[in-house]
């Protein structure tokens, strides 16, 4: 019976949100949006898919923007997903997004949604006829998740972003949502932050609009995800650049092998000083739509096996919450260099109505060809590695840089990457208080 309520738990607990991040950089102003965190899940990776072309966007005026750095709050829910900010229209409409490396399009609910979809009716809406800047588009749009098909039209508006305003963006409205992932999820929509291949209808995603339109000098931005356990800070996401006090350096640079996903090649994966997996080389994308990490079921299950999970549902481990401070490192080798999670890393605390629950943060998943099969990359290791995305580097290449994210719990000491063939630190010199 206990076994049963608690899967009964864990399932509603993760039907709650959607399924599934310095250089110095010649830059017109960097600007900062902080985050906060919604609830963890997973998303299956899916192609985005539409009907149809946009048309040509119309004239929005002019955007305008502050000489000072902007800063958006990012919010946060269990440490493993993150959402920040941003307006639609004249007067700006308010919506929390998730700023996700996975996919390329905007998209937020709609005043003009289908009465049937119920993740319209707990979200904010946006009402074109309280816009001023509005324009009609028309085009149809869908974008599928793990858990259901996402569809709308298109539209065209002004985005404000932090400090940025006025800049005319084409976004998704929202007419219909995928019922339990979207109606209990702690934001609105999403602002994608893939490559324009990825966008649906060969729409031009918002960063790339930003720089076509004299606001980034280059496509590069950063991710800060505050993993600490108290406070409301989520982190930041920063606009053309990053913050070198929110890592310890160096930065690690890892090229993107194919720019749609922010995709690169991983050398290997190990568990302490005994398991191996990924063996031969994989793929491997970041993403900070995924809240987990996930990877080809086989290896996930001897991953899991090796840290002391056991099976519970729908690819979910548990883990025994005493044996955290036992439990070992798990090394991910990008660019020739070790980047380790300790258990206080990679375990996922959730304590809820009395019940405290362990789950790890390594899911299966198998992609079929061609996209997989792959590794994805998600909050559980991009919140412990502050990471700088840079599509514009000077030979033309995308690339990624990582680097050990400071915790504020601690001071702003962490623990920096091992070179290759160093041995993964142990735990104690990374624990954090439980609190």
């Amino acid at each position: 019976a206990i076994a049963k309520s608690l899967r009964i738990f864990v399932f509603m607990v993760l039907s709650n949100c959607i399924s599934r991040k310095v250089a110095i950089v010649n830059i017109l102003s960097p600007f900062r949006i902080p985050l906060n965190r919604v609830h963890p899940g997973y998303r299956t990776l899916n192609p985005l898919r539409g009907w149809g072309e946009p048309a040509e966007p119309s004239r929005l005026g002019t955007p305008s923007t502050g000489d000072k750095p902007i800063f958006v709050p990012l919010s946060k829910f269990l440490n493993v997903q993150y959402f920040g900010k941003i307006g639609l229209g004249t007067p700006p409409q308010n919506f929390s997004v998730v700023f996700d490396t996975g996919s390329s399009n905007l998209w937020v609910p709609s005043k003009r949604c289908h009465f049937l979809s119920l993740p319209c009716w707990f979200h904010h809406r946006f009402d074109p006829k309280a816009s001023s800047s509005f324009r009609p588009n028309g085009t149809k749009f869908a974008i599928q998740y793990g858990t259901g098909r996402l569809s709308g039209i298109l539209s065209e508006d002004k985005l404000t972003i932090g400090e940025i305003k006025g800049a005319p963006v084409i976004f998704g409205e929202a007419l219909w949502e995928p019922s339990l992932v979207f109606t209990f999820a702690h934001f609105d929509g999403i602002l994608g932050l893939g490559f324009p291949s990825l966008a649906v209808g060969g729409v031009q995603p918002p960063l790339d609009a930003l720089v076509a339109q004299g606001l980034l000098d280059k496509p590069v931005f950063s991710f800060y995800l505050n993993r600490d356990s108290e406070g409301a800070d989520g982190g930041e996401l920063v606009l053309g650049g990053s913050d070198p006090t929110h890592y310890i350096p160096p930065l690690t640079f890892v090229p993107v092998t194919v720019p749609a996903f922010w995709q690169i090649h991983m050398e290997g994966v190990k568990v302490g000083t005994g398991l191996t997996v990924c063996a031969q080389g994989c793929a491997a994308i970041l993403d900070t739509g995924t809240s987990l990490i996930t990877g080809p079921s086989e290896e996930i299950q001897a991953l899991n096996v090796a840290i002391g999970g056991f099976p519970l549902l729908a690819g979910q481990y548990l883990i025994q919450c005493s044996k955290i401070p036992s439990l070992p490192a798990v090394s991910f080798l990008l660019g020739g260099v070790w980047f380790n999670l300790t258990a206080q890393d990679y375990v996922i605390q959730i304590a809820q109505g009395g019940i405290r629950l362990c789950m790890s943060g390594f899911q299966g998943l198998d992609m079929p060809p061609p996209a997989g099969p792959l590794w994805i990359l998600g909050d559980v290791f991009l919140g412990t590695y502050v990471s700088v995305f840079d599509r514009g580097h000077v030979n033309g290449s995308a690339r990624v840089g990582l680097a050990r994210a400071r915790s504020r719990e601690t001071g702003g000491k962490g623990m920096n990457p091992r070179r290759r063939g160093s041995a993964a630190d142990t735990l104690a010199r990374r624990m954090r208080a439980d609190r």
